[in-house]
């Protein structure tokens, strides 16, 4: 009897100790790639100079990564839900740490890009299974907190990113930048990989992510095991592979667009990306092993969510694209001053983060997502009239705006998608929102790049900005508000209510 009592009363205890475990482990693997993305556009110039390198070669340091990011996420996501999000996160986690040392050692510009890719292909192993964790280890209605908390710390990171970059590059040169995320991946991983915690679907872990205390109890809902598609035929490696190349060759095009325009590379590149993408619908819809299983793309709230996030990531995106060109071309800021100016847009989405859960919980789904597209398209308006005579309050106040618009979006969005996801797709769901992700800026930056060629051919930033650049800016911001109107649109699919509903089955 005392020993059943004892039991009983420690599984709190273990429940909160393993959602704290959870928690810690999804945001420091979040936060390392997004610690590495963001330094990386400080210490380029230096790398450049020093490895001897072309121009080109310094951009393939990025887009390699992102080509091999975007075109993996969804497969890995898919490797999560076959073989465990804990196993797939230990995996990226210590494979990221690696390949960020081993670049730290590069000696060429060649070695740099290859192991950026190879980067690119950890973090995309790492991305996904940050959600997947977190659902397994949190109850559905729980889970704004802990997504909010995660959104909050990627935040800081992006803007903490380059000062930090910039400190370590000064002081100990560019190789330091990429050994600044080797020690805390190494230990995440290795803490995840060593503590053992229960795997979904076992009545332990029904207990950990119900918030009871008995597994079984009534009204209890045991969550899918992380395998539940083991006997559901292979991972879809046809799907995977067309998909990649869909994915990988659209980043590529988008990535090239802003700085070349259309050229034969980019055409190429887009009719490559048409052409999977044509057959990869064909393929899934006939493959008996599917890359996305079916349950997923069904689900109307989860295929608005991630409609709702390329919308805004593309319009947020496209506004800080400009919104820099005019801060130091046109108001002639210098870098430093420039990020000044943009700390309300970095600090409203670290302090937001947790707010924007507390009143997806009070108001639900739709309508924070809704209210926040409304502040996001009100932010870039107020962004699209600023001038060379604009002020340090309107221009705080618009990236103010912009940032409490985004975030509230981003934070209930993303607990849509994870709430929202077909038992035993978890992993695949937060593919697909690690990808709505990552094409969202890219497509911003082409929208903007052509925008600005229609509204003023020929009128280059120059090293002040003259009116016409300004006028061009000026019109491509306020078009730039028509993807978060459209955002608005899918957002109205969201479910409205925030407890007691029930995720289908695959």
């Amino acid at each position: 009897m005392t020993l059943a009592r004892t039991r009983t009363a420690s599984r709190p205890r273990d429940r909160r100790r393993l959602q704290r475990l959870t928690l810690a482990s999804s945001i420091t693997g979040a936060v390392v790639v997004a610690v590495d993305g963001s330094v990386l556009t400080v210490v380029q110039p230096v790398m450049q100079r020093e490895l001897h390198a072309s121009f080109a070669q310094i951009q393939w340091t990025s887009t390699g990564y992102l080509i091999a990011v975007a075109s993996l996420l969804v497969f890995a996501g898919r490797l999560g839900d076959r073989f465990g999000h804990r196993r797939v996160f230990t995996v990226g986690a210590l494979g990221f740490a690696a390949a960020s040392a081993g670049i730290g050692l590069a000696g060429s510009a060649e070695l740099v890009i290859g192991l950026r890719v190879l980067q690119g292909v950890f973090g995309a192993l790492l991305q996904p299974a940050t959600l997947g964790m977190l659902r397994a280890a949190y109850p559905s209605d729980r889970l704004a907190m802990p997504i909010a908390l995660r959104t909050s710390a990627i935040g800081l990171a992006v803007a903490a990113g380059p000062l930090v970059g910039g400190v370590l590059a000064v002081r100990l040169g560019w190789r330091s930048v990429f050994f600044l995320s080797v020690a805390p991946a190494l230990a995440v991983g290795a803490l995840v990989l060593l503590v053992r915690t229960p795997e979904a679907g076992t009545p332990e872990a029904g207990a950990v992510a119900a918030g009871t205390q008995e597994a079984g109890a009534p009204g209890v809902r045991t969550p899918a095991p992380e395998r539940a598609d083991d006997a559901r035929g292979g991972l879809g490696l046809p799907g995977a592979c067309l998909f990649a190349v869909c994915l990988g060759s659209l980043v590529h095009a988008l990535v090239g667009l802003p700085g070349t325009g259309w050229t034969t590379s980019t055409t190429l590149a887009v009719l490559a990306a048409a052409a999977a993408g044509a057959a990869f619908a064909v393929h899934e819809r006939r493959a008996a092993s599917r890359l996305v299983p079916p349950g997923v793309l069904r689900s109307a709230p989860l295929t608005a969510s991630l409609a709702v996030l390329v919308s805004a990531s593309a319009a947020l995106f496209g506004t800080l694209f400009l919104g820099t060109y005019l801060l130091q071309h046109v108001l002639g800021l210098d870098p430093f001053r420039s990020a000044l100016r943009m700390v309300p847009l970095a600090a409203v989405m670290v302090l937001g983060a947790p707010v924007s859960a507390v009143l997806q919980r009070r108001f639900g789904h739709r309508r924070t997502a809704v209210a926040g597209m409304a502040l996001l398209a009100l932010g870039i308006l107020l962004t699209s009239r600023l001038d060379g005579q604009s002020t340090a309050v309107a221009t705080a106040l618009s990236f103010l705006v912009v940032g409490a618009g985004f975030c509230p979006v981003m934070v209930t969005a993303t607990a849509v998608v994870v709430r929202e996801a077909p038992l035993g797709t978890e992993g695949v769901a937060g593919g697909l929102q690690q990808t709505a992700m990552n094409v969202g800026p890219a497509l911003g930056l082409a929208l903007v790049t052509v925008l600005m060629g229609v509204a003023a051919p020929g009128a280059g930033p120059g090293s002040t900005g003259g009116p016409s650049f300004t006028a061009a800016m000026g019109t491509a911001l306020a078009v730039l508000t028509a993807p978060a109107v459209l955002g608005a649109l899918a957002a109205l699919r969201l479910p409205g209510r925030t407890d007691g509903e029930k995720r289908p089955a695959v």
